[in-house]
């Protein structure tokens, strides 16, 4: 091979390892059609040579051609289309299992001679099996779409550890689980049951199990044999609509917080008055806005987007009843309805003085879930046992799990 052919490619063999940065220069160079123009303008030189050089020149261009398709579509290994196949399927039997453990049944006796307890230790087994075969196989998919909601699911995992170890169930250091069936069956099964909760939108279970559901959706190009086409989406219509709308919500709720918009007005009975039709407006487009962020937030895979859409979630539940006082109502889904005949009846100084804190803290993790969602922030860094574990968020990145 020549000299110049060498040190042209020199820039695409230094790219291992410690030269990701070239890496990403090369690919770049070679998406966009540039390095394809350099190298066969680079073997155009010479057309009159004799039948020798003719010959060599179209060998080397067979081997260029071959070299710039590697390099724009690279194969995957056998083990990742194991592992994303794996996943697929694990994400799939997991589902199932968490719908277990939210089944009334499961905690009823059947008169099938096995009892509650026994049940819920089965169902718990069979969580326990299919939550560590998604963890694991996560670990080595190539699948972001999917890899980044397990990595939440191991973070909500990780915040309810406590929990789980009242139940004999322990977070290993890699992020799976391990159960003392002997200690869960001496556990009372309304605890399990409450922490699997369907009914509660923030109970462990529900969180694992939105989770789940959103990775079972997560779309790829191919669900086994590639990465997830899904780069780049971040930019279009499904995170623009959810920075749109968390922009609005955080304008409403900060609107809702002023005293602005709250200053009575003095009618032509020389009476100071709210404007309770343009409080009322704005709490409508705050509920309006709010519904809407969650309807596309949720199914992002942000970690930004969906931390600060929890802490939203859980403002919303632990004030559900004074809400409730002001005709709006948190369904188990978390979306709000408003009751215009009630909103406007209530006293107008207790709705300011509750949305000056309620109000302004939304606006606050709104604001925060606009700026992850029109920053592109990367949401598949995933966690530790601990919270920071490095589920793969990128193909690129597979060496480091």
């Amino acid at each position: 091979m020549s000299q110049g052919y060498s040190q042209l490619f020199q820039g695409i063999s230094s790219s291992g390892g410690a030269g990701n940065q070239n890496f990403l220069s090369d690919y770049a160079s070679i998406k966009n059609g540039s390095y394809g123009k350099l190298l066969k303008s680079y073997y155009s030189m010479g057309k009159n040579s004799d039948t020798t050089a003719s010959s060599k020149k179209s060998s080397s261009n067979n081997v260029l051609d071959k070299i710039l398709e590697e390099r724009k579509n690279p194969k995957i290994s056998k083990q990742a289309k194991e592992a994303n196949a794996n996943l697929t399927a694990g994400l799939a039997s997991l589902k199932s299992s968490v719908s277990a453990l939210q089944n009334d049944k499961t905690y009823t006796d059947t008169g099938d001679g096995q009892s509650v307890s026994d049940k819920v230790v089965s169902a718990m087994k069979k969580y326990v099996s299919d939550y560590n075969d998604v963890v694991s196989s996560a670990k080595r998919s190539t699948l972001e779409s999917k890899t980044a909601y397990v990595a939440n699911m191991m973070s909500n995992t990780s915040a309810n550890s406590n929990k789980l170890s009242e139940l004999g169930i322990t977070v290993n250091a890699d992020g799976t689980l391990q159960l003392n069936d002997k200690k869960l069956k001496e556990v009372d099964a309304s605890k399990v049951q409450e922490l699997f909760s369907a009914e509660d939108i923030m109970s462990y279970g529900s969180k694992i199990s939105s989770r789940v559901e959103f990775a079972n959706s997560g779309s790829s190009s191919n669900t086994t044999d590639g990465t997830d086409s899904t780069e780049g989406t971040d930019t279009e219509g499904t995170n623009n609509t959810t920075g749109s709308s968390a922009a609005s919500l955080k304008a409403d709720g900060n609107a809702l917080a002023s005293d602005e918009l709250f200053k009575k007005i003095t009618g032509k009975d020389g009476k100071a008055e709210y404007d309770i039709s343009k409080i009322f407006a704005t709490a409508k487009s705050f509920v309006k806005n709010y519904n809407g962020m969650l309807d596309k937030a949720e199914s992002s895979t942000n970690s930004g987007v969906l931390a600060n859409l929890s802490q939203i979630r859980k403002k919303t539940a632990d004030n559900a009843d004074m809400l409730k006082q002001f005709g709006i109502s948190v369904d188990n889904k978390g979306r709000m309805t408003i009751d215009e005949d009630t909103f406007k009846k209530s006293d107008m100084s207790q709705v300011q003085n509750f949305f000056k804190d309620y109000g302004s803290s939304v606006a606050t993790n709104a604001s925060l879930v606009d700026f992850y969602m029109t920053t592109q922030a990367n949401a598949s860094n995933g966690y530790t046992a601990a919270g920071a574990y490095n589920v793969q968020g990128s193909a690129r990145y597979a060496d480091f799990i």
